[in-house]
């Protein structure tokens, strides 16, 4: 009987799996798919090994970057290209995103490119948090709600909600601000307002920038996470199915698409990880599609790292570009001369029902408008489309079983790994090898 039973061999799964091993307990991973990393992936378009989930992993707190020094990874961390990325705004064209924002929020409302954005009215209505006592909003539960009582309407759907959507994939009225922006509420008490407590996060930030990323991909972490599993004696199981949970154990399904049925094998252990929803899949409500195209028009890097779109911004169904081989320089390396990657992100309700051929014709037309180059059909050497689930909610408490992962973390990488971790060394503490 192992000591531990890991359900999901996500991030959040593998790390908390590694870290139990790590403290000397017997530990069992069981993954329902033929593979590990769950939105970490790769794929082949165009001839490229590519990430098919995320590229990059949020630098605050050193949460990854400690866990790659580890891994032995803190060599292949690489830094993206400081360019940085423009907004395409409900009208006109598109604008770079402004210098001195955390999320979108500014740190200097009345500034020329917070101006141009958002324009004139809003960014006088935002400057009056200069004037509001710090209690105002500091209760507000979510990102959109608390930026909305200090800057107003303006900022949040023109800079803040485009930026916070193609992040978290999710609008800034819906997430919390706490798990979202860190110290944000607190830095807000001590600076009087909340374009000082964004001026004071920037400037206790790290050097670098706010992001970084892997050369080869963020993949890489997913295959260092496997390799130091197998080292420490972890027992993998793919294709394994867990239909129920408690305290002492877990029951596989007998049949993969029979998810429900608790007519399976049953292993038991002195504690459950569950770090992956139970029950059948969901359906994607994000939709990743990635060109590989040949264009010497884009050597230029026409809109920096990529392009994030504010909602309702006509003629684009995409909410965000991502430019690959202009953020990453060893991708531009791969790829070759005149070679780009883009990755446009979809609601996957809005491209709901289009064939492949339909879906990358709609890709090359917003990538296109974007970019602000025209991208003809021939030019696209490789397209590729995955669909991922949305954050699922946090489940159902169960009694002595230990919950990771986005539902209960929050989104990305080093809210991700950060939880992960901390409830794993709760459980060791608790527990003797």
């Amino acid at each position: 009987m192992p000591d531990v039973v890991v359900v999901g061999a996500g991030i959040a799964g593998l790390v908390a799996a590694r870290d139990l091993a790590a403290g000397g307990l017997s530990v069992t991973l069981l993954e329902a798919t033929d593979r590990l990393g769950g939105k970490v992936a790769r794929h082949t378009v165009g001839g490229l090994e590519l990430d098919a989930g995320a590229e990059s992993f949020a630098t605050r707190r050193g949460t990854v970057t400690a866990l790659a020094a580890e891994l032995g990874l803190e060599p292949a961390i690489v830094q993206p290209n400081p360019a940085g990325a423009w907004l395409q705004p409900l009208a006109g064209p598109a604008l770079p995103l402004p210098k001195t924002a955390l999320l979108g929020i500014p740190g200097t409302p009345l500034a020329a490119d917070v101006i141009a954005v958002v324009g004139m009215r809003a960014a006088l209505r935002a400057q009056l948090d200069e004037l509001m006592p710090s209690a105002v909003g500091a209760k507000e539960r979510t990102l959109g709600g608390l930026v909305r009582r200090r800057m107003g309407d303006g900022v949040v759907d023109r800079l803040v909600a485009p930026v916070v959507i193609g992040i978290h994939s999710r609008h800034p009225d819906e997430l919390d601000v706490d798990v979202v922006a860190p110290g944000l509420r607190g830095a807000l008490r001590g600076a009087g307002s909340l374009a000082h407590a964004v001026l004071r996060l920037r400037d206790a930030a790290p050097a670098g920038t706010a992001v970084s990323g892997f050369e080869g991909g963020i993949a890489e972490l997913v295959e260092a996470l496997a390799a130091d599993l197998r080292r420490l004696g972890v027992v993998i199981r793919t294709g394994a199915v867990v239909s129920s949970v408690d305290a002492r154990g877990v029951t596989l399904a007998a049949r993969a698409d029979a998810a429900d049925a608790d007519d399976g094998e049953r292993i038991d252990a002195r504690r459950v990880v569950l770090a992956a929803p139970l029950g059948a899949a969901t359906a994607p409500s994000i939709l990743l599609t990635t060109l590989v195209l040949e264009s010497a028009a884009l050597d230029a890097a026409p809109r920096g790292t990529g392009v994030l779109v504010a909602p309702g911004a006509p003629g684009i169904r995409a909410k965000a570009l991502t430019h690959g081989t202009a953020k990453w320089s060893w991708l531009a390396a791969l790829a070759g001369e005149h070679r780009h990657v883009v990755r446009l992100s979809y609601d996957a309700r809005l491209v709901d029902g289009l064939a492949a051929d339909a879906l990358e014709r709609q890709a090359v037309a917003d990538a296109s408008a974007l970019l602000d180059v025209r991208i003809p059909a021939g030019s696209v050497v490789g397209f590729s489309a995955v669909g991922w689930p949305a954050v699922p909610p946090a489940p159902r408490p169960i009694e002595g079983v230990t919950v990771v992962g986005e539902g209960v973390a929050g989104t990305g990488l080093a809210a991700v790994i950060a939880h992960a971790r901390a409830q794993a060394e709760h459980l060791l503490q608790g527990m003797e090898p």
